[in-house]
């Protein structure tokens, strides 16, 4: 369990902060820009929310669902598996988180029509707000892929496979959100030549 009885602790006042494993580091390190942007993704999905209402109650609570994925996923890049033996088991995404992503994915695709061009962010402010939680989370993956990318700084199979399916989540729930696909405001290409 989580206990924040002090919020300031005044230890990263001089640009540094601590992973999960007590290691320190600056505040500018990759492993803090990737779990920093999955954070504001967690963030812009609050917003999503927001603009939703109650109109959507079986999307709203997938995205709950992901929010608490999102704070797993941060837990996951906070404690880098670095082969070492630690006090507690660190928290990691899993296969089955994965797996569930996809399962919701497929359930709202399947009650929209195939595209046939692509789709402009907006329509409704929700499906708009999904939209800029779906850059974001892209902008989140490629950090995680670079910070991989270090063999000295490891990232999970299933955190960098969970990253990638939930742009396509919030790419497929935005249309789902646009009266399933009928509002959504499709790309026309060159049409302002």
């Amino acid at each position: 369990m989580v206990v924040l009885s002090k919020i300031y602790t005044r230890t990263g006042d001089k640009g540094t902060t601590a992973l999960g494993s007590g290691e320190r580091v600056l505040k500018h390190d990759l492993r803090i820009a990737a779990y920093g942007t999955v954070d504001e993704t967690n963030a812009s999905i609050g917003m999503v929310r927001v603009h939703l209402g109650s109109g959507h109650p079986g999307v709203d609570a997938k995205l709950v669902r992901v929010q608490n994925d999102l704070f797993d996923l941060g837990a996951d890049l906070c404690v880098p598996d670095r082969g070492q033996k630690m006090e507690y088991e660190p928290l990691r995404i899993s296969q089955t988180q994965v797996e569930r992503l996809e399962a919701e994915i497929d359930e709202m695709n399947s009650e929209l029509k195939p595209l046939r061009s692509f789709v402009l962010p907006g329509g409704s402010p929700a499906a708009a707000a999904l939209h800029v939680a779906r850059t974001i989370s892209r902008r989140a993956e490629r950090l995680m892929v670079e910070l991989a990318g270090d063999p000295n700084e490891p990232v999970g199979t299933a955190a960098l496979q969970y990253i990638n399916r939930l742009s396509d989540f919030l790419f497929v729930a935005s249309r789902y959100v646009n009266d399933r696909g009928k509002s959504d405001v499709l790309w026309v290409p060159g049409q302002n030549r």
